[in-house]
């Protein structure tokens, strides 16, 4: 392999437990792991845990979205040092499952490490299809970066040349990202100096948010309606350049912000894996969270798909990627010292959509019925988002363990 295994990458251990990425999941898988090992009073001489990501933070994904980014990322070595985790930074390019090698890029160089096993939970992306000009001109809030840049596009606005698309901000995609992005759209535009702003949501879909149920339907439209942002549907985007967007119909839209939040797929890496993956590109796992067929590699997120109560399948969120890092991570441990690995199941479902500075809507079970809308449902989404998926931050090693514990929280309190 690139590089061969360096003394500092091989280390001491008897046996390596490798975690990929540091994500929901990975982060969660990591703990876990720590977790399982501490109860079983195994240390980290006969087993140890690394984790391998391309930066040294734990990014709150889901609070791309807002204005203020501060408090969004939690150190790693925070969280992983206390619980004698190591942590490796760079960007992992291939996995050789036959070898059981894992092959990374850092500081320009190409570096191997060798597992007993491997916890796969580098997560998803943002799908690009080959829509000319979008890479080069739209923003997104896939990636912490990402969320940054577009946030510092818009407050550089009202300085820029005065042109037809100025003050309009056009984004595509009406999924849970796409609302939340747009309904914080028009209060980003006025901090920043824009006076009169107008904010466009289009989608392919005929309605905006029509997979968040018939109950929710009417608030979003409301909320979206009360903040004043323009609701498209059945568009589809033809091309993007620097001044806006041309529709499939022919349709011209001057935007000089073009934001893209249409559709994620499973991280590439998954197609390194000798199975069958679903349409998303996710990986098939067993409700150990044990990849389907293989022998020492656990997915977790995401990047794997799993039937979390026999019917439904588990979605990209963080509602199951942090539990299925529990359980992977508790099992990787499990299975690596031959002791019986616990089921994942999930017999509760929610959504909770923040509709910016009107509210938001929270919706339960997996037909969405309508529980809770406006203030009191923005106070359960600022206690998810805010307080109850961080990991501990108090640097205390018994608390950050006991965080991972494999169990299924019970569902977020729900007020009014």
């Amino acid at each position: 392999m690139p590089g061969g295994i360096s003394a500092e990458e091989d280390g001491l251990a008897a046996q390596r437990i490798v975690v990929l990425g540091a994500g929901f999941a990975g982060l969660w898988s990591a703990i876990g792991a720590a977790r399982a090992l501490d109860e079983l009073g195994v240390g980290a001489d006969r087993v140890e845990i690394v984790v391998i990501d391309r930066t040294a933070w734990h990014s709150i994904r889901v609070r791309n979205y807002e204005a203020d980014l501060d408090g969004t990322r939690v150190a790693l070595d925070s969280v992983l040092g206390p619980i004698g985790v190591r942590r490796l930074e760079g960007e992992v390019s291939a996995i050789d499952v036959r070898q059981r090698i894992v092959t990374y890029q850092s500081g320009g160089a190409s570096r191997d490490i060798a597992y007993d096993r491997l916890v796969f939970a580098l997560g998803s992306r943002l799908a690009h299809p080959p829509i000319p000009g979008l890479s080069d001109h739209a923003f997104d809030v896939d990636t912490h970066a990402g969320a940054v840049r577009l946030n510092a596009h818009i407050a550089g606005l009202s300085k820029q040349s005065a042109s037809p698309g100025q003050s309009t901000v056009l984004v595509v995609g009406g999924g849970l990202t796409g609302i939340e992005a747009a309904a914080e759209m028009p209060g980003k535009l006025r901090a920043a100096g824009i006076a009169s702003p107008r904010v466009i949501l289009a989608d392919h879909a005929p309605r905006i948010g029509a997979d968040m149920g018939a109950g929710a339907q009417p608030v979003i439209d409301q909320a979206l309606g009360a903040l004043g942002v323009d609701m498209r549907g059945g568009v589809s985007v033809a091309s993007v350049d620097a001044e806006g967007a041309t529709l499939a119909t022919g349709e011209r839209i001057a935007a000089a912000t073009v934001v893209w939040c249409a559709g994620m797929q499973a991280h590439p890496l998954t197609a390194q894996f000798p199975v069958e993956r679903d349409r998303l590109g996710r990986l098939p796992v067993e409700p150990s969270l044990k990849i389907k067929g293989l022998a020492a590699e656990f997915a977790a997120g995401d990047c794997a798909w799993l039937l979390v109560d026999d019917i439904h399948c588990s979605v990209m969120s963080c509602q199951h990627g942090r539990p299925m890092g529990r359980f992977a991570g508790h099992n990787v441990v499990c299975d690596l010292l031959g002791r019986p690995l616990l089921p994942l199941r999930i017999d509760w479902y929610t959504t909770i959509l923040d509709l910016g500075p009107w509210g938001a809507v929270y919706t339960e079970g997996w037909e969405r019925k309508l529980v809770s809308q406006g203030a009191a449902a923005k106070r359960t989404k600022e206690i998810i988002n805010r307080e109850r998926i961080y990991p501990p931050r108090s640097g205390d090693r018994r608390a950050i363990l006991d965080a991972a514990a494999p169990t299924v929280q019970a569902p977020p309190i729900r007020f009014g």
